[in-house]
């Protein structure tokens, strides 16, 4: 039952026919997930928290960023060098003292994926990976949950539900990840800091929708957005029941995203001796880089590549393993026969920390 200052903080949902009191009751009894506290997860959270879920968990690791400022709504000056979930939970719980925030300071993994996500009706993905949507995806498949998936990059972004039960699923409309050299990120390509309120609003709006069971849903459809344009397109997706059907376990998603496994190596492989070489961009590397390491954006990279000692292991590295991939292939195509790369980048380092 709502309380009394429930009803006060509600009467705009209890007057509205589709919801009401019985639907604002369910969204009060009702979980969701959110992977990833970033730019998409910062909006989500706030709309969830403010809907009265009455249960939201958050999966992260990282700490604020002053980069992450202006698109990260969750966040403020004063949170910069805090961990995400600190001041994520601060802030939703300050938005709405009647509902209970969780959550989870880690990396979501094969590992942990399925006991973490078993306990929540609905998941929203807020991730800026492909290894991790993969990762999402498939333990959504094998617990029957709805996924609401969103992606943003530059001017453009996209939305949908995936569902186990009456939809396609993520692999579905993309059975194979792409080149991780083909992939560039928010960090290369930049993004337009109001696109993930966007998508990230759409997505709290089709969570809040499964959870209380009104509406038409994204199931089924791929939702397209361009911020130059002020577009938006819908696009029909079918169940391909060989992608979809063929998720039976959780993989090692970062080699299924990244397949030249053969010149990767962990934190805990890298010689004494070895160079690392830092390929992001210069504001990541102020922000925090490996002790030791060299300094080469992967811009600069092909005319630079006679900088790097031939007789020596070359460990490239960026943030998540995509642009080191890149840079790798330029190396050996050089003659670096020694090159190799980190998998993971330097948010797999971070754990280690």
């Amino acid at each position: 039952m709502l309380t009394p200052s429930e009803r006060i903080r509600y009467a705009r949902h209890l007057i509205l026919p589709e919801i009401g009191e019985a639907g604002q009751e369910r969204l009060k009894a009702s979980s969701a997930l959110i992977v990833g506290a970033g730019g998409l997860g910062s909006p989500v959270g706030l709309y969830l928290a403010a809907a009265g879920v009455g249960r939201i968990g958050i999966v992260d690791f990282d700490d604020v960023d002053g980069s992450n400022l202006h698109r990260q709504v969750l966040y403020g000056a004063s949170d910069v060098g805090h961990p995400k979930l600190e001041a994520a939970r601060g802030r939703l719980q300050d938005l709405n003292p009647e509902i209970a925030i969780e959550t989870h300071a880690a990396a979501l993994t094969s590992e942990n994926a399925l006991s973490i996500l078993t306990e929540y009706d609905v998941v929203i993905d807020g991730t800026d990976n492909f290894p991790t949507r993969y990762l999402v995806n498939d333990a959504c498949v094998l617990l029957g949950k709805p996924n609401v998936y969103g992606s943003i990059f530059r001017f453009e972004g996209q939305a949908s539900v995936f569902s186990a039960q009456d939809g396609p699923c993520y692999r579905c409309l993309y059975p194979e990840p792409p080149p991780p050299h083909l992939v560039p990120s928010c960090a290369e390509g930049g993004v337009l800091g109001v696109l993930p309120g966007v998508i990230g609003t759409i997505q709290a709006t089709e969570a809040i929708k499964l959870l209380t069971g009104i509406g038409e849903t994204l199931v089924g459809r791929l939702l397209l957005f361009d911020a130059l344009k002020m577009t938006f397109r819908t696009l029909r997706l079918r169940q391909q029941h060989d992608a979809h059907g063929a998720i039976t376990r959780l993989i090692d998603y970062d080699m299924f995203c990244n397949p030249a496994s053969t010149h990767e190596v962990t934190y805990d492989q890298i010689g004494p001796d070895s160079l690392l070489v830092d390929v992001r961009e210069p504001y990541e590397w102020d922000a925090g880089h490996i002790d030791g390491a060299r300094h080469l954006p992967l811009g600069d990279l092909p005319h630079r590549l006679n900088e790097l000692p031939r007789d020596a292991d070359v460990i490239f590295y960026c943030q998540t393993g995509g642009r080191s991939a890149r840079a790798l292939d330029l190396a050996r195509e050089s003659g670096l026969t020694r090159a190799k790369h980190l998998r993971g980048g330097y948010v797999a380092w971070q754990r280690t920390k």
